[in-house]
C-alpha cells in the first residue's frame, strides 16, 4: 500500500510539473489567433489591391474566427506601409502586408533607403493574384488605337502626357517599355495612386495612362475610357477586342503585376503555415475566385517558398529595367 501511495504521489507531481512547463510552438500556434488581425495595404483605398485585400480579409476572418482589419498606409510607392510591418510590428502573425512586385522587387533599385529590406525583413506567406497592365486613353482623345498614338508621339516628341500611380511603379515602367519599343517619347505625370490618375483620364485632364486591367474593365465596356492594348502575352478574356502589344509589333511590352501576403520575418513557422493553409483554401475556392476573375484578376496561390523564389528572381530581373529607365528616388 505504501509503495502504491508513493507511485501515486510521484505521478501527481509529474503532472503538476508538466502543467507548469511553457507552451510548445505547436500548442502556441493552436491557440493563435486570439485577437483581431490587421492586413496592411500600402496603397490608397479604392484601388485594385485594396479591393482584393478587403475580399481576402473578410474570407480569412470567417476561417480564423477573428476580425481582419484592412489598414491603408499609402506613401513612397508602397514603402511606408511595408516598412511599418517589417520594422515596427511584432513578428507574431497578427499584422500582415499585401506586397507587390512594385514595392518589393522594383523599389530596392529605386530608393537609396526604403526603411526596410524586403528579402531580409519580410516572410512571404502566399501569392494572391496577378494582373497585366494596359494602355488607357480618354474617350475624348483622338487615339482610337496604338498606331494613332505612335504617329502623334513621333510628330510631337515629349508632348503627350501619360499618368501612372507614381514614379517607378509598374504603370510607369510599362510606359517606359512602350516608349523604348515604339521609339517614342511621352511625358510622364506621376500621381499618388491609380484612382486619381484614372479620374483625370476620364475627365480629360490627361489623355493617357497605364493601369492595372481590373481597374478599367468596367470603364472600357461603359465607354468611359478606351483600352488600346494589353501588356501581356495573351489577350484578356474580358476584353477580347483589345490586342496585346506583341500583336501590334511591340513584343517587349509585357508587365504582369503579382501581389502576395507577407508577415514580419521571424514569425513562428507554425503561424506562417496556418496563414498559408487558410489563405490558399480561400484563394482556390471558386466562390472567392469568380467575382474577382470577372473583374480581370488572375487569382493565384503558392507556398511560402515559391513566393520567396519569385521575389528573389524578380528583384534581380528588375535591376536592368530600372537602370534602362534612368530612375532614382531619394
Amino acid at each position: 500500500m505504501l509503495k502504491t501511495r508513493r507511485r501515486l504521489h510521484a505521478l501527481l507531481a509529474s503532472l503538476c510539473l508538466t502543467c507548469l512547463l511553457p507552451a510548445t510552438p505547436a500548442s502556441a500556434a493552436d491557440a493563435w489567433p486570439s485577437r483581431p488581425l490587421t492586413l496592411v495595404v500600402p496603397y490608397p483605398a479604392g484601388g485594385v489591391a485594396d479591393q482584393l485585400a478587403r475580399a481576402l480579409g473578410n474570407a480569412l476572418s470567417q476561417r480564423l474566427g477573428q476580425p481582419v482589419l484592412v489598414d491603408n498606409r499609402a506613401g513612397a510607392n508602397g514603402n511606408l506601409g511595408a516598412a511599418w510591418v517589417a520594422r515596427q510590428q511584432p513578428a507574431d502573425g497578427y499584422t500582415m502586408v499585401l506586397g507587390s512586385v512594385s514595392n518589393l522587387a522594383i523599389n530596392p533599385h529605386l530608393y537609396t533607403s526604403m526603411g526596410y529590406d524586403p528579402l531580409q525583413d519580410l516572410q512571404p506567406v502566399t501569392l494572391t493574384h496577378t494582373m497585366p497592365n494596359v494602355l488607357v486613353a480618354g474617350p475624348q482623345t483622338p487615339y482610337k488605337n496604338v498606331a494613332d498614338l505612335v504617329a502623334a508621339a513621333k510628330a510631337k516628341p515629349g508632348a503627350i502626357a501619360f499618368g501612372s500611380a507614381g514614379n517607378g511603379n509598374t504603370m510607369h515602367l510599362t510606359g517606359v517599355q512602350f516608349e523604348n519599343a515604339a521609339d517614342v517619347r511621352l511625358l510622364h505625370v506621376p500621381y499618388k495612386g491609380g484612382p486619381p490618375a484614372l479620374q483625370d483620364v476620364m475627365g480629360g485632364q490627361i489623355p493617357l495612362m497605364f493601369h492595372n486591367l481590373p481597374a478599367v474593365v468596367t470603364m472600357h465596356k461603359a465607354g468611359k475610357v478606351r483600352v488600346l492594348a494589353v501588356a501581356d502575352t495573351k489577350r484578356s478574356l474580358l476584353l477580347p477586342d483589345v490586342p496585346t502589344f506583341a500583336e501590334l509589333g511591340y513584343p517587349g511590352v509585357v508587365t504582369n503585376v503579382w501581389n502576395g501576403v507577407l508577415v514580419r520575418h521571424g514569425t513562428p513557422a507554425p503561424i506562417v503555415a496556418r496563414l498559408n493553409k487558410e489563405m490558399v483554401a480561400i484563394l482556390q475556392s471558386p466562390g472567392f475566385r469568380k467575382p474577382l476573375e470577372d473583374q480581370g484578376y488572375e487569382v493565384l496561390s503558392s507556398t511560402p517558398q515559391q513566393f520567396t523564389d519569385l521575389l528573389k528572381k524578380d528583384t534581380a530581373a528588375m535591376a536592368g529595367l530600372v537602370r534602362q529607365a534612368g530612375l532614382t528616388m531619394q
